[in-house]
């Protein structure tokens, strides 16, 4: 396996060349069996936060343990909480609400959006001050989107020009209840608002013009917050009620819908797939690329349909489909905007074309989304133009791709990028090399042993 190279300065400035985790993803045969995924990484995220903040011992199963998930627990141990796995269970003491203690060292991020934009909202209403740092990739993601309404509600600031990483907040107390439009669609802005509105004298309010993920409301009520939201004039309107008293809870972390992503696209793309991926988080906010593979023709069969925690869940079944391209509606997309990468994968396969449009938040994710996955798909042979917001791709009608020769894929450091070209591997002549896969660790540890297992 050739590996790509990456080049360290060191002290001297001389030039040490190290070698990066490639991977070249070949066709291993159909995807069938059974396999489940890590826990959903959105909910994982806020039991441990929530918990922190709750007084008492709030219990936590089926918590995925990635980097990302990680680096929240890690910041909130730093901030007073005490946080430690025992057997499969993850217990979190926490400190209550307005009792988050001032950190000794810098929040390190590593690669995560969504630890530094909702512990920024915590910090907004606390009596500290906190220094958040991360890598190259989450250095570079704008936080002026969540920068602004903190400022209002008596946040300061003093961040890296372009308002990135890395950046000291300081929080206020007591901060100003505010009413704040989206101006985008943001579940991370969304909830940053409201994690301030704890701490907050009076109500805080959050107006959606479109609807986005809705963890953060549910997960909230279930620990005891005063929120209620109201549907008015096609918007959604959030109130929460401040100096809240969160009560310990039980949660159990149903699995990642954008982990399950990757089996999903795979076992359809796959000739002779008939896979079932269990225990899949099935929120409304979160199912927009099951919807839409189902309209491109995927077979996908929802199983034991139930509830887990206040969120609903089901198995899947997953059979391979000679999938059609369509015009994906860009009001699906805030429902699976972190699904697009995958999707752009199936509809390389697909039977005629695919236009996606309204997309310009993937350019702002991990990476210029929209960009990477069109030089990764065309270096394996798909076709594919790029729009300002969004991609054209012409299928190949359930051939398979070409695949790479020579020049590896370019992940820029994204997880989804890494996983969408090893699941286009599959289904390739030649397989597709990727240049770096140690970012999957971020969000999906075991990939790489559930897509050996299922393809065995």
């Amino acid at each position: 396996m050739a590996l790509s190279k990456a080049a360290l300065h060191t002290a001297s400035t001389q030039i040490v060349e190290i070698p990066l985790p490639a991977h070249r993803f070949q066709p291993l045969g159909p995807l069938t069996g059974r396999l489940r995924v890590p826990g959903d990484k959105s909910i994982s995220h806020r039991s441990i936060m929530f918990g922190a903040l709750a007084v008492g011992e709030t219990r936590v199963t089926g918590l995925l343990e990635g980097e990302d998930v990680m680096a929240t627990a890690d910041a909130m141990r730093k901030m007073g909480a005490t946080i430690e796995k025992r057997g499969e269970t993850w217990h979190v003491h926490g400190v209550g609400v307005g009792g988050l203690l001032q950190p000794e060292s810098p929040l390190d991020m590593g690669n995560s959006g969504t630890s530094t934009r909702l512990l920024m909202g915590l910090v907004a209403s606390h009596a500290i001050s906190a220094t958040f740092i991360g890598d190259a990739s989450l250095s570079k993601r704008p936080m002026g989107r969540v920068i602004e309404p903190l400022s209002q509600m008596g946040a300061g600031f003093e961040a890296s020009e372009g308002g990135t990483l890395p950046l000291t907040m300081h929080g206020s107390v007591p901060a100003v209840p505010i009413t704040y439009r989206l101006p985008v669609a943001s579940a991370q802005v969304k909830s940053a608002v409201l994690l301030a509105g704890l701490n907050t004298p009076g109500i805080t309010t959050v107006i959606e013009p479109v609807p986005t993920r809705d963890h953060s409301e549910r997960m909230l009520r279930g620990f005891g917050a005063e929120l209620e939201v109201e549907e008015a004039n096609g918007e959604r309107i959030i109130r929460i009620r401040g100096e809240a008293e969160l009560k310990p809870q039980q949660v159990v972390v149903p699995g990642d819908p954008s982990s399950a992503a990757f089996f999903i696209v795979a076992a359809l793309i796959t000739e002779g797939s008939d896979l079932v991926i269990e225990n899949v988080g099935l929120n409304p906010t979160r199912a927009g690329l099951i919807a839409v593979l189902r309209q491109m023709g995927g077979s996908i069969e929802e199983l034991d349909r139930r509830e887990v925690g206040g969120e609903p869940v089901a198995d899947l079944r997953v059979r391979h489909s000679l999938l059609q391209g369509i015009a994906v509606d860009p009001a699906v997309a805030p429902s699976m905007i972190d699904e697009f990468p995958v999707l752009f994968v199936a509809a390389a396969l697909a039977q005629g074309t695919t236009t996606t449009n309204g997309l310009d938040e993937l350019r702002v994710k991990e990476s210029d989304r929209l960009s990477a996955m069109a030089a990764a798909l065309m270096l394996a042979g798909a076709r594919v133009e790029e729009r300002e917001d969004g991609l054209v791709i012409h299928g190949t009608g359930g051939d398979p791709l070409p695949g790479t020769s020579g020049e590896p894929v370019t992940t820029h450091l994204d997880h989804r990028i890494a996983m969408s070209m090893a699941v286009a591997g599959l289904a390739s002549r030649a397989g597709v090399e990727v240049d770096d896969t140690s970012p999957i660790a971020t969000s999906f540890p075991n990939f790489m042993t559930l897509l050996e297992a299922a393809t065995a």
